[in-house]
């Protein structure tokens, strides 16, 4: 064959029906007799309900029908994980709400707009009770509870041994208090579904959604409305992103089946933007206490760190993953002999908190590398320098973190040494001096990061399959899902390599669940290492079919039989007598055979990307303005398949990790009020807030997969937030300033530079609160950390 395509930048395949509007959303079906639903949500954060008229609304034109959980009946339920098991939310709120927003009743007319107007009919009473909207004092003795018969708003939560103590010994401890802020997903499509409870004949329900993962979302369905999962498909047809918020089922998607069924009628729901804003769950949401101890000479000898996680309402899931991924990843690259680790999860009355790109390996990397510049300023040692002194030993990998965690191979100075020198470092910090001395007005701020993630979390096993049809094409499917990676692409690559057809004649099929037969679906970056081992090894078996037939064909030993560059089968050492694809398939046919293998690829347990990011900002001190100048990433995701693949993923993960840093932030009011609840209020940037990347890889292979490639889906996300916080802050530390806490906004930045100047610096640090004390001592290490 000829030499290898992967490696190579390819363009994907996918993108001509994306840009040409081929594409087909499940806001653009139309199913025959389709209804549509709107829902009728809480204004209010926490109340009683007692009440709900809907006989105006019924009455209203075009209204077909108005529930309320009374109608329906539908089972509570938690969504892809459960923090806490005695907190499932009812897919309509039965006797209280606990977030503005939260679903009362949902009204189902002939027309979109028809259903928009009857919810203003809906007279919902309520008796409102005391929000709970500050994670920290939620856990004080006198504040609301959300759910009386648990005794406190505490959803979940585990501390480390007091014993032995991870400061002790230490000659200097840095301490911070740092806000890693509640964030909204965003996704360009929100939530999105269409229900046939008529079925499609092998089927006695048809889903359509906008979801990352269709067969767990099948799994949960099926066990909802007591079905057999074999009863019930469902297509996840082209989704416009999902970043982990559209990872399981949500209320609305309950709601909206047990309408459906209840009526015999098909059902859509789309929701708007400002609707997504308050319903989808968020992200991030942790306030996190370390403690770093060193020696003087810059060692690190133990850390301590005590983080609170707003869970927001019925303990979104996205609380708990404090408890492992935050957890998992508290060592993060250095070598840190002791660690104390205490995690409270909160609820509130807030919007549920979920995963969002990274789900809890952000927030650990971001507090380690804020801490990690606290040290450096305290020792008036260089950051890179410090970082270097501590830095994991390449030799001592495969290893096992202090908190469990087993690493499978790290370089962590690669990275950075590469970092470091594309951004001119040394140059940068003498342009920083100058400014400084000048007493320029516009500083000049430079941040780094070093970090490593967990893909795949806990391993465990994919579906892919290939089949080669009478005419030489084939089609290659996987149990993952896409939604915007490029998996046409990738897979038809690593099939297009092994079988040597031309990618033009490779179809891909993902996310329907009466084609692919079972798979684990999209999240934790795990769709390369998984499915592409999967769809590698069926294309593999393909090939060993494909080389018997051809050998009984050309009367040659099957060992003799080789695929030659031109993509066809030949005997070596005699050339001239070969066939194609298409002649082996119409053999393979005339034997009663056909060329195809479909199987599951096991991977023993995750991989851990790694990188270094180098920012560089500007700050007017005058007005607090940030103005990011350039942002150096280095990210390693072992094996590349794809170069232009894994700078897609490095680019839009920059983006977000950037606008974390410097811009967006989920706000509510005392009372609960969302104050973000639509894109004129949240900081979400455009183009013109952002700034050419400058992105590079090195190549660091897994033995955890045969294709040796770890994730790269939140990578960029997870160096490039505390790299850009580290730049701001550097900036401001000739004025004292020694913290901020995200996002770094003019108005923070202007703040505490006006502190400073008037001689009352911020103290980044308080005493944390005394849940701590009170939580269950933890057991084991990260057997099983998972990942979304």
């Amino acid at each position: 064959m000829a030499g290898s395509i992967l490696g190579t930048a390819v363009r994907r395949v996918e993108d001509p029906d994306l840009l040409t509007g081929a594409s087909t959303y499940v806001g653009d079906l139309r199913l025959d007799g389709v209804l549509h639903v709107a829902f009728v949500r809480s204004p209010l954060a926490h109340a009683r309900i007692t009440g709900i008229d809907t006989a105006e609304a019924a009455a209203a034109p075009g209204v077909v029908a108005v529930f309320t959980a009374a109608d329906l009946d539908l089972p509570a339920h938690h969504g892809l994980m459960m923090v806490n098991e005695r907190t499932p939310r009812p897919p309509l709120a039965t006797d209280r709400v606990r977030f503005v927003g939260e679903a009362v009743a949902m009204v189902v007319a002939e027309s979109k707009a028809a259903a928009v107007d009857a919810v203003e009919l809906v007279e919902a009473d309520f008796d409102p009770l005391p929000a709970v909207v500050d994670p920290e004092t939620a856990f004080d003795p006198g504040a609301e509870l959300q759910f009386p018969e648990l005794g406190s708003n505490v959803a979940a939560g585990a501390r480390s041994p007091s014993d032995p103590d991870p400061l002790a010994g230490a000659e200097v401890v840095v301490r911070a208090r740092m806000v890693n802020q509640r964030l909204a997903v965003m996704p360009m499509e929100g939530n999105a579904i269409a229900v046939d409870p008529t079925g499609d004949g092998a089927h006695e329900l048809v889903v359509h959604v906008s979801t990352q993962m269709p067969h767990g979302f099948r799994a949960q369905a099926a066990r909802l409305f007591g079905l057999d999962a074999d009863r019930v498909r469902v297509i996840a047809p082209h989704v416009g992103g999902a970043f982990g918020g559209k990872a399981g089922m949500l209320a609305e998607h309950t709601a909206v089946i047990g309408a459906a069924r209840a009526l015999g009628r098909p059902l859509t729901w789309v929701e708007t933007r400002s609707e997504n804003l308050v319903s989808m769950p968020h992200g991030r949401a942790q306030i996190a206490y370390y403690e770093l101890g060193l020696t003087r000479d810059g060692v690190i000898t133990g850390l301590r760190a005590r983080v609170v996680a707003d869970s927001g309402a019925y303990a979104g899931f996205g609380g708990g993953l404090v408890l492992n991924q935050t957890y998992v990843m508290a060592q993060g690259v250095y070598d840190i002999p002791k660690i104390g680790f205490d995690a409270a999860v909160a609820f509130t009355n807030t919007t549920p908190v979920g995963a969002f790109r990274g789900a809890g390996r952000p927030e650990a990397t971001a507090h380690l590398e804020r801490i990690m510049d606290l040290a450096a300023a305290e020792l008036d040692i260089d950051p890179v320098e410090l970082r270097r002194r501590n830095l994991l030993d390449p030799a001592a990998f495969p290893l096992t973190t202090v908190v469990g965690a087993r690493y499978d191979v790290g370089d962590y100075d690669l990275p950075l040494r590469e970092a470091v020198r594309l951004s001119g470092y040394d140059k940068l910090r003498e342009e920083q001096a100058a400014r400084r001395e000048a007493n320029d007005p516009v500083q000049l701020g430079i941040g780094v990061c070093v970090y490593v993630e967990i893909t795949a979390g806990g391993g465990g096993s994919e579906f892919g399959s290939v089949q080669v049809h009478a005419d030489g094409s084939a089609t290659v499917s996987a149990g993952t899902s896409g939604h915007g990676q490029g998996h046409p692409t990738s897979f038809a690559m690593l099939a297009s390599d092994t079988l040597g057809i031309p990618l033009g004649k490779i179809t891909f099929v993902q996310s329907d669940t009466a084609s692919v037969p079972r798979g684990s679906g999209t999240g934790g970056s795990r769709s390369l290492q998984m499915g592409g081992s999967a769809v590698r090894a069926a294309a593999g078996d393909v090939l060993e079919q494909a080389r018997r037939c051809a050998a009984a064909v050309l009367e040659a030993a099957v060992d003799d039989v080789e695929l030659t560059e031109a993509g066809e089968f030949g005997v070596a050492g005699v050339p001239g007598s070969t066939l194609t694809w298409a002649q082996v398939a119409a053999a393979a046919a005339e034997a009663g055979e056909e060329l195809s293998a479909g199987l599951d690829v096991r991977q023993e347990g995750p991989t851990f990307p790694f990188g270094a990011h180098v920012s560089v900002v500007e700050v007017d001190t005058e007005t607090g303005w940030v103005r990011p100048r350039r942002h150096i990433a280095v990210d390693d995701c072992g094996r590349i398949l794809n170069p232009l693949l894994v700078e897609g993923q490095q680019h839009g993960g920059l983006a977000q990790g950037i606008a974390q840093a410097l811009y967006e932030e989920v706000v509510f009011d005392p009372e609960g009020q969302p104050l973000t609840a639509t894109l004129a209020d949240y900081r979400m940037p455009t183009a013109a807030d952002l700034f050419s990347f400058e992105v590079s890889t090195t190549e660091t292979p897994t033995h955890m997969n045969p294709l040796g490639a770890k994730g790269i889906g939140e990578s960029a996300t997870i160096g490039s937030t505390p790299a850009v916080q580290n730049a701001v802050i550097d900036a401001l530390r000739p004025f004292g300033v020694r913290h901020l806490d995200l996002p770094c906004t003019p108005q923070r930045v202007w703040s505490a530079i006006r502190d400073a100047r008037a001689d009352r610096p911020a103290d980044p640090w308080r005493e944390p609160p005394a849940v701590f004390a009170t939580l269950p001592v933890r057991g084991g290490g990260a057997d099983d950390a998972g990942a979304i």
